[in-house]
């Protein structure tokens, strides 16, 4: 075995050592005010680079702990996530504001703002390609927004994001009471009529004064009359009736979905 002399081996020792720290990502920040660091983590925000925003402000954070700015920057990093598409990382870092500073002036902004990223995962990425309403979609980010919203509106009845709030509440509401028509809708074709009764009771129960309502009773008549539930049948068409008596529904049927733009068959 080669001995080689200790002069060599201490010379190996330090390329080794300088080779390593010269793979050591650099931290430009290292000498910048805290001010500095904001400045620049809004440039990348404002020009729509979120994922070199969310570097800064973790440092800002950090820089600026116990002090106003480090809440402005945990609330930013949460902004820059959500539009960067880092929805999960986004509600993590909302969770972690609202359970350190339960006293913030900014509490309400954050609720919106987690409200606001369950409202838009809903209507998901290629929505808008598909046509695909939020009604059609799993609906457990739907809820989470509406108790966000409901906290929101509940505790901050004067917050300048109220307004706003409880409009997508109601958006909300509408379209959870669509998914019930639309799963009871896809069970009644089907031929699975008591599936269908009971999402459409959900629906019709559940949910007051939305628009879902006369579909919901027009399955129900549908379905107990296919089950030959006749009584049933006859007391939710008299329901119907007088709820909505111009409605087209039993001489048109369900209405037809009308196909995406992009469908060429």
């Amino acid at each position: 075995m080669p001995r080689f002399p200790l002069p060599l081996i201490s010379a190996l020792l330090a390329a080794g050592l300088l080779a390593a720290c010269s793979s050591t990502p650099e931290d430009k920040t290292a000498g910048w005010s805290t001010d500095k660091i904001y400045s620049e983590a809004r440039d990348e925000l404002n020009g729509g680079s979120y994922d070199k925003a969310v570097p800064l402000l973790e440092k800002l954070e950090g820089r600026a702990a116990g002090t106003p700015l480090a809440q402005q920057a945990q609330l930013e990093k949460a902004y820059a996530q959500y539009k960067g598409g880092e929805k999960a990382q986004a509600i993590a870092t909302l969770d972690r504001f609202m359970k350190l500073h339960p006293a913030s002036p900014a509490y309400d902004y954050a609720l919106y703002l987690k409200g606001l990223v369950n409202f838009n995962d809903n209507l998901g990425l290629f929505s808008w390609l598909s046509r695909q309403d939020l009604s059609e979609r799993d609906q457990k980010a739907a809820k989470d927004s509406f108790e966000s919203f409901r906290e929101l509106v509940t505790r901050f009845p004067e917050s300048r994001y109220t307004p706003d709030a409880r409009q997508r509440m109601t958006y909300i509401v509408n379209s959870l009471a669509q998914y019930e028509v639309h799963v009871a809708r896809y069970y009644y074709e089907r031929g699975a009529y008591v599936a269908a009764v009971s999402r459409a009771q959900s629906a019709v129960a559940d949910y007051k004064d939305v628009p879902a309502t006369e579909e919901a009773l027009y399955i129900l008549v549908r379905s107990y009359d296919a089950l030959g539930l006749t009584q049933l049948r006859d007391d939710t068409r008299r329901v119907m009736d007088a709820t909505y008596p111009q409605s087209s529904l039993p001489q048109t049927g369900f209405k037809a979905k009308a196909n995406p733009w992009w469908k060429f068959w």
